[in-house]
């Protein structure tokens, strides 16, 4: 049986802020922006070739504090490609980092050790992680 992850909520304190980061920043998909029946808004945004979405709003997270979420990790085949986007889309992202030796056969001295890192306008944190091939 597969058990897949396929939403995971981020804590953001302003959704209009948020939804034009991950949307227009990012790049993510908006599969949806709706009123959750007099409970709050929901909003949901996917990146773009992934299975597992984000989820803000009102009345989604109570109980986590905006930008308490840590080590939220993307995974790209080509990483200077991703860093070139996000500085062109404006998001203040590190320089790549080789963050310790290269286990892949690939040939490819990012792979599986390229990382870049960045922070949503409440201070979530992501890291993009280069793999360019799995086993």
């Amino acid at each position: 049986m597969n058990w897949t992850l396929e939403v995971i909520v981020v804590p953001v304190s302003d959704v209009d802020r948020a939804k034009a980061f991950y949307a227009d920043q990012l790049g993510f998909t908006v599969d949806h922006d709706t009123s959750a029946g007099g409970l709050g808004r929901v909003v949901q945004l996917t990146p773009p070739g992934s299975g597992c979405s984000i989820v803000f709003g009102t009345g989604v997270v109570p109980e986590m504090p905006p930008g308490s979420l840590k080590g939220l990790q993307l995974v790209v085949p080509d990483l200077e490609r991703a860093h070139a986007e996000l500085v062109d889309r404006g998001v203040a992202v590190s320089d790549i980092q080789v963050l310790g030796s290269n286990p892949s056969a690939s040939g490819h001295p990012l792979d599986n050790v390229g990382f870049v890192f960045f922070s949503d306008p409440d201070g979530n944190s992501w890291a993009v992680q280069q793999i360019s091939s799995r086993a």
